[in-house]
């Protein structure tokens, strides 16, 4: 069976965030819960929900009333995209009771944080590679030069590629990764973002 029908068995067919069954789709919470997607990092969206969770400019605040329903749900990637979305309306004040209706368990909590959208925009720490290209937890970057790790003998090789990264929350030069089985700081002076052919 593909995610999408696992996902369809799940929701019954229907947006998992506002029970609208129009041009269904997998949507990928980033970063990935389980590091790939999968069932457990991944929801079922209509487009209208996917247009506004991706292109914030088009958000219509009515649209989301439906999250007073959605929050509520026993599973975490929907839980989680709701509390960011709640987190994005704010100013409207009626999200801000439902955030505080609202229960989730640390880990879910952590992961609803990464992408930041609870933060004010001032409050934002932007994360970018050595050209200037912002950085998202879930990316890949590749290493532009040999970097030796603290506290070991291991060099982290110019060409290595570090998959799924998550950020610093608290400094904008700080990322961590994994190379090989070692998960290690760097500074996003000597990491450029990979593209989806790369």
């Amino acid at each position: 069976m593909s995610l999408q029908e696992d996902l369809e068995n799940r929701s019954g067919a229907k947006c998992e965030l506002c029970t609208g069954t129009n041009n269904l789709t997998v949507y990928d919470v980033k970063p990935s819960i389980t590091g790939g997607g999968g069932v457990d990092g991944s929801i079922l969206a209509c487009e209208t929900c996917v247009t506004q969770i991706d292109t914030p400019e088009e958000l219509d605040s009515n649209h989301w009333r439906c999250l007073n329903d959605s929050m509520w749900s026993e599973f975490r990637a929907v839980k989680v995209v709701a509390w960011r979305m709640l987190h994005r309306l704010k100013k409207e004040g009626w999200p801000r009771d439902l955030l505080g209706m609202m229960y989730m368990e640390d880990e879910e909590l952590r992961y609803a944080k990464e992408s930041g959208d609870h933060l004010a925009e001032s409050e934002k720490i932007i994360h970018r590679d050595v050209n200037g290209v912002i950085l998202e937890a879930g990316d890949s970057v590749v290493l532009i030069k040999d970097l030796k790790v603290k506290g070991s003998s291991m060099v982290a090789k110019q060409g290595t590629a570090v998959r799924r990264i998550s950020l610093d929350h608290e400094n904008a030069k700080f990322i961590e990764g994994k190379v090989g089985p070692t998960q290690i700081v760097i500074i996003t002076d000597y990491v450029k973002k990979m593209t989806e052919k790369e």
